[in-house]
């Protein structure tokens, strides 16, 4: 599936490399979504994302610097063959072209170049001259004119200027969508995390059936964090519309090569923060969870989310191995205990259905609602079937439970000594509360507090309190 919605109208950004798409990318979004660096190549897959404009929604698409050289020529690189074809399938799925130029470069061959390209599509085209900081550069951008696209816009991404003109010219060409009309909020925003090269990216063209990912044994191949708008089948049968974010592969900070790996890094960490469900990868050939798996485990812990652990490349191992790699699993990754484990290939399309069924377990867990009732009436019968040990002379006493979050979802339990809560037996209680509510791959805190000193001198001071002793 692809990203495109019919609901909303797509405009895509091209141009060739380093001449302000990511930065005009970000001044019409309004935040720093792209990843902008002076590193030519720094966008490669495409970056989309919903946009209102004076009332009007629709789709912006970023992409990666045009390169125009043909297949067949030897000297085109890897890259920037599989940022083109990205480039061009962005330019196909639109409804506008917006293509910018550099004015203070000024008309270079492969603009041109870009431009023979973009004539082919037939489609709407509004010229862009960008980095136009004073009205000398705006008389310089004239020049682009010659490519034959009609009014050129003027516009400075660092300060907006001339954004909002170009933009207005832009939807005029496009079908109207009101903000009441666009119906597109995914039901569940799902971050795909882990270490470089464990198949990340793989994995979102497997979902998708389409190669709408690149991918390479090179590490470091996705850099900005790419949202996908996807549907997996829930468990009542209907279509539940999902969010994917593919996000780069996270590595060690001394191990990072620039300062666009750390931003991706960074990309990936708020990916994280932001989504209702995580998506953790390991390699199942590996046999092993290693120190980095469990540094992004942490991450995924800290962040109270939702979690599904996809072992990938199980195509390389028996099933003797799957099953020494789900036992080290539940070992190292303590953390992650509540997490289900669904073993793929993503390469092969294998288990990809076990992946599903758990995201939309998850997906409906995340609906459970944990009444104070039921909780109170839950763990009194635990505590009735299994006493608490008594910690220094005094047991266990609890007064009541509360839920105190929902992500994770917390729980703290009023008692009479805190001291005398034991580990174990709050992760007996942890346990028992998991088995009576649908809370597989939700995480689950427990807490044993003090009952609040007002409501214990209340307890001391009624007088049906006193009369009855």
């Amino acid at each position: 599936m692809s990203e495109n919605n019919n609901t909303l109208p797509v405009i895509a950004i091209v141009g060739r490399p380093n001449v302000g798409k990511s930065s005009l990318f970000n001044a019409i979004v309004g935040r720093k979504l792209a990843i902008v660096h002076e590193m030519s190549g720094v966008t490669r897959d495409r970056v989309s994302a919903d946009v209102r404009h004076q009332g009007q929604m629709f789709t912006l698409v970023d992409t990666g610097g045009l390169n125009t050289l043909d297949d067949t020529e030897k000297n085109v690189d890897f890259w920037d063959a599989g940022i083109t074809e990205q480039a061009q399938c962005a330019m196909e799925n639109a409804d506008v072209l917006i293509m910018v130029c550099d004015s203070q470069s000024g008309l270079t061959p492969l603009d041109q170049d870009v431009a023979r390209r973009i004539r082919q599509l037939n489609k709407p085209v509004f010229l862009a001259a960008n980095k136009c900081d004073n009205d000398d550069w705006k008389d310089h951008a004239s020049e682009f004119t010659r490519l034959g696209f009609g009014n050129v816009y003027p516009i400075c991404c660092t300060h907006k200027g001339g954004v909002g003109t170009l933009l207005s010219a832009a939807l005029k060409k496009c079908r109207f969508v009101s903000v009441a009309q666009a119906t597109r909020k995914a039901a569940l925003n799902i971050a795909i995390v882990g270490r470089p090269n464990v198949g990340k990216s793989s994995l979102v063209n497997a979902l998708l059936g389409e190669e709408r990912l690149m991918t390479s044994p090179i590490a470091g191949t996705t850099r900005d964090a790419v949202k996908i708008e996807f549907a997996i089948t829930g468990r009542d049968g209907e279509k539940l519309p999902v969010q994917l974010v593919d996000t780069a592969g996270m590595r060690k900070t001394g191990k990072v090569d620039n300062v666009v790996e750390l931003f991706s890094i960074m990309r990936a960490k708020s990916a994280i923060d932001r989504a209702d469900v995580v998506i953790l990868v390991l390699e199942a050939g590996f046999n092993k969870v290693t120190a980095q798996d469990r540094k992004i485990a942490a991450l995924i812990e800290q962040s109270g989310r939702s979690c599904i652990i996809a072992a990938n490349k199980c195509d390389l191992c028996s099933d003797e191995k799957k099953e020494a790699l789900a036992k080290e699993l539940f070992k190292t990754l303590p953390g992650l205990s509540f997490a289900p484990t669904a073993f793929i290939s993503a390469t092969e399309k294998r288990g990809l259905d076990k992946l599903e069924e758990a995201l939309a377990l998850v997906a409906e867990n995340l609906k459970t609602e944990i009444t104070t009732g039921l909780l109170n009436r839950v763990l009194s019968k635990a505590f009735e079937d299994t006493p608490p040990p008594v910690i220094k002379g005094i047991p266990l006493k609890l007064f009541y439970a509360s839920l105190a979050g929902v992500r994770p979802v917390r729980i703290k339990l009023f008692v009479n000594r805190v001291e005398s809560a034991a580990g174990n037996y709050l992760a007996f209680l942890k346990k028992r509360i998991r088995d009576n509510f649908a809370l597989e791959g939700i995480p689950l805190d427990i807490e044993a507090v003090a009952r609040p000193k007002k409501v214990e001198s209340i307890r001391r001071n009624n007088p049906e309190n006193k009369s009855s002793k």
